[in-house]
């Protein structure tokens, strides 16, 4: 597979392992190799979405509409994302309040609606299950265990009241699943994690691996 590699394609690969080994170079110590390949991939990312948002929202969205489709109204949209540059100026930072207002109260009225659907209700319909369905033990026993975890958890938000007695106790019961959350997340991020340093190890080991041989 890589006999045929020409030798922009081996310097792509060997570009590609010395990035990846100056990155894990940092669990040694703090180093310029770290702090290049740092930098490198901080300034790609910058790059990368400053030309995705003008091709994807400034073209697409603005220019295109309003001079292909005559929609001039977007020029109140544009001139609203103009006055964002103001904050360059410190003595013009309050003409961007303007614009801030409008992206934040706009952003907080569409993430409520969807964070409503997508979240919310999504997890109340599990609490609606009904424990007489005769669907078998376990789904009964998992359904009280979202109905107590549920409730015990917000017990535990509850601040009107000082957590003694049997608030005290299901407040106490909130931190446990909420521990155990915690822990499900953490354990789902380490394992997105891994998968990245397989990837790359699987690449090290075989593309650069083979590459290597191939040359000496």
């Amino acid at each position: 597979m890589l006999e045929n590699l020409t030798f922009v394609e081996h310097f792509q690969i060997w570009l590609r392992a010395f990035l990846i080994l100056s990155l894990f170079s940092f669990l040694y110590k703090d180093n310029i190799f770290y702090k290049f390949s740092e930098h490198i991939f901080a300034g790609l990312s910058a790059g990368y979405y400053v030309g995705l948002i003008w091709r994807s929202v400034i073209v697409q969205q603005l220019i295109n509409p309003m001079f292909d489709n005559s929609e001039w109204w977007l020029v109140f949209p544009g001139i609203l994302g103009v006055l964002m540059f103001a904050r360059l100026k410190p003595k013009w930072t309050w003409v961007s309040r303007v614009s801030l207002a409008f992206v934040i109260g706009n952003t907080a009225g569409i993430y409520l609606i969807s964070s409503l659907h997508g979240m919310i209700f999504k997890q109340i319909a599990p609490m609606m299950v009904s424990v007489n369905q005769g669907d078998g033990l376990e789904k009964i026993l998992l359904a009280l265990l979202v109905i107590v975890g549920v409730i015990t958890t917000l017990v535990y938000f509850y601040f009107s009241k000082e957590h003694k007695g049997a608030l005290g106790v299901t407040a106490r019961v909130g931190i446990w699943f909420i521990m155990i959350a915690f822990g499900a997340h953490f354990g789902y991020t380490v394992m997105g994690r891994i998968s990245l340093l397989i990837g790359r190890a699987e690449f090290l080991f075989y593309q650069w691996g083979g590459s290597l041989t191939q040359i000496f």
